[in-house]
């Protein structure tokens, strides 16, 4: 979850050295597409990946996350988004690794 704030912050001190913290402002504000973890039973599950699970988290919307990249007027939000849906596919990585290799280890 750490990296959730993080990683949008570096990235926003990075690419808009003016406006950073507006810009890690609007970063921050699309972590509200975990609202669909509230549609799951149960909300949470430490084993479950979230990418193609939760609606907001499903294949078409990754989709659209990504071509919010290409309009001037989007990219920022669309940056968090797909920031977001990054982090949490690493997590699923770390979850499918600890499931078939054993390396809680590591956790």
């Amino acid at each position: 979850m750490l990296l959730h704030i993080l990683v949008p912050g570096v990235i926003a001190w990075l690419a808009y050295p003016t406006r950073w913290q507006r810009a890690w402002l609007v970063m921050l504000l699309t972590m509200v597409i975990d609202v669909d973890h509230l549609l799951a039973t149960p909300i949470y599950h430490p084993n479950r990946c979230g990418i193609g699970f939760h609606p907001l988290h499903s294949w078409p919307a990754i989709g659209i996350y990504c071509g919010m990249l290409a309009f001037p007027r989007t990219r920022l939000a669309g940056s968090g988004l797909v920031i977001h849906i990054v982090l949490d596919a690493i997590d699923c990585v770390w979850i499918s690794l600890e499931k078939n290799v054993g390396m809680a280890w590591l956790m």
